[in-house]
């Protein structure tokens, strides 16, 4: 560790001033000159240590409510002057500017007035100008200068004061300035995001402060990191670290379980739900659901939007898993289902997914609005001669959600708001209907009433002609095809129904 300086002075400028406290005894036992302002000064002078306000040291008052304090030469020349450059040096003594050795910064909140539902004003007065300002000025001259730029560097700062009193090297120096251009980029972000947010303009700016290190990626071999606030969407109450492939999986689940309000069990493998059902009691929906694919549960991800009490913990329990999702459990369900150390238990909270959605492609991003839509009853179109019954109806409408989430080209086949099967991520739409009739039979499932699901239109009527040969009698689809007519007359010829949503589905 080299070029060791010691902290001589320091300027303090904080929003949030908790454990603050700690901070200013170390360097009043340091003997460290301290510079501060405002509600911070009144902080300071409370703990009886002494203190000399910004404003006599500019010899100029605080104006505009406020908004300008520190923004004068006789700060900023204090702390860019370069220690090694002696017409710097020069210049401080030619206009008794002191050096300032230390600056402490804790923006406004922007972010988190934004997220209250303030007005503009009140948002508007929370972009710290000046706060700002000493941070990129400290930043940029961190050969000389220490930069502690949020109430999160806090701790950090102490630490150094304790284990080198008062003194710092380039090192510690250089990796405070790296956390403040972090804390200014995402600052400006979330202001540019605000202004935008109304204008859309087509730039890509996102920003998250900080990331989870997760075990790997995908594979072993491929390094992975969370960026986001999961805390804010799940409590864990127990299990190991949740993994990259955890993550991708319970993002999918949460998507699907949000289109369902019936009491609703569904178990996903690799972002695709493998079984799902519907049920006015929970262990009934969670006994249905394993029966879609009691092989493909293995090892999977759980999600229900009901309490999972102890009687259908006791079910669920009997399988291997790797994560369940609820919004609550009873106290017996959790002894149950607490007996596998590693076995993720989360509790969804209320959130609101973002309206946009990112994917990395070539050299660039992806953007695009999240698929919000999901189709009711008045949204269905009857285009066949025959109409569907209100028992087909509620079984078109809970296929139609299925390939919503499924991997595309997809084919769902449901029957009393059970999945009987499907057919994923298959090239051709014949292929994963064939998939799915195989996968079904091979279940045991009795396909005659049973409705099928498509994301997309069917160009052909081959479809619902395998359909048909099958057992199935109701077809939901989205329609657009200009040969839409030719699965319409098929269905009609074989007293099959067919209703049409309007709306296509991919998923990739």
């Amino acid at each position: 560790m080299s070029d060791l300086k010691r902290i001589n002075s320091a300027l303090i400028s904080v929003f949030d001033k908790s454990n603050l406290e700690p901070i200013i005894e170390k360097l009043n036992k340091l003997g460290v000159q301290i510079y501060s302002t405002g509600g911070t000064k009144q902080f300071i002078e409370k703990l009886g240590v002494k203190v000399i306000a910004v404003e006599d040291l500019t010899n100029y008052p605080s104006i505009l409510g406020g908004r300008v304090k520190t923004l004068h030469p006789k700060v900023f020349g204090g702390i860019l002057a370069r220690r090694d450059n002696s017409s710097d040096i020069e210049q401080l003594g030619q206009y008794q500017i002191p050096e300032i050795d230390l600056v402490i910064v804790d923006l406004y909140p922007f972010e988190d007035t934004v997220a209250s539902g303030a007005g503009e004003q009140d948002i508007i007065e929370k972009i710290d100008i000046g706060g700002i300002s000493l941070i990129r000025a400290t930043a940029k001259n961190f050969k000389d200068t220490l930069i502690v730029p949020s109430k999160n560097q806090y701790s950090d700062l102490l630490e150094i004061l304790e284990s080198k009193e008062g003194k710092t090297s380039i090192e510690d120096r250089k990796d405070f300035a790296l956390e403040a251009f972090n804390v200014s980029s995402h600052y400006d972000t979330a202001i540019f995001n605000y202004f935008n947010s109304e204008k859309q303009k087509p730039v890509f700016k996102q920003s998250e402060i900080s990331g989870t290190e997760l075990r790997y990626g995908e594979n072993p071999h491929q390094k992975g990191l969370f960026f986001g606030k999961i805390e804010d969407v799940f409590d864990q109450l127990h299990g190991k670290k949740i993994s990259y492939n955890n993550l991708l999986d319970i993002e999918a689940a949460v998507q699907l379980i949000s289109d369902f309000d019936e009491t609703t069990f569904a178990v996903l493998k690799h972002n695709n739900a493998c079984g799902i059902a519907s049920r006015d009691k929970l262990v009934e929906a969670w006994n249905d659901a394993l029966a879609g694919d009691p092989i493909s549960a293995f090892g999977g991800i759980l999600i229900t939007n009901k309490e999972v009490d102890v009687e259908s913990a006791i079910e669920i329990d009997k399988i291997f898993f790797e994560v369940i999702i609820a919004p609550s459990y009873t106290n017996d369900a959790l002894e149950v289902l607490k007996k596998k150390k590693n076995r993720i238990i989360l509790i969804q909270k209320m959130f609101e997914f973002p309206g946009k959605q990112y994917r990395s492609m070539l050299n660039g991003v992806l953007v695009q609005d999240r698929d919000s839509k999901m189709e009711v009853e008045v949204d269905l179109k009857t285009a066949t001669n025959k109409t569907p019954s209100k028992e087909e109806i509620e079984d078109l409408l809970f296929a139609n959600k299925l390939v919503k989430h499924s991997k595309s080209n997809t084919i769902v086949l449901a029957k009393n708001k059970q999945l009987c099967a499907s057919g994923i991520g298959q090239t051709s739409r014949v292929d994963a209907l064939k998939q799915a009739i195989v996968k079904a039979n091979n279940f045991k499932f009795e396909l005659k009433g049973a409705v099928i699901a498509s994301d997309a239109f069917f160009p052909f009527a081959d479809c619902v002609q395998i359909a048909d040969e099958a057992g199935i009698s109701s077809v939901i689809q989205p329609g657009g095809s200009i040969k839409d007519q030719d699965s319409i007359d098929y269905c009609n010829e074989h007293g099959m129904k067919m209703v049409l949503t309007g709306t296509r589905h991919f998923k990739h």
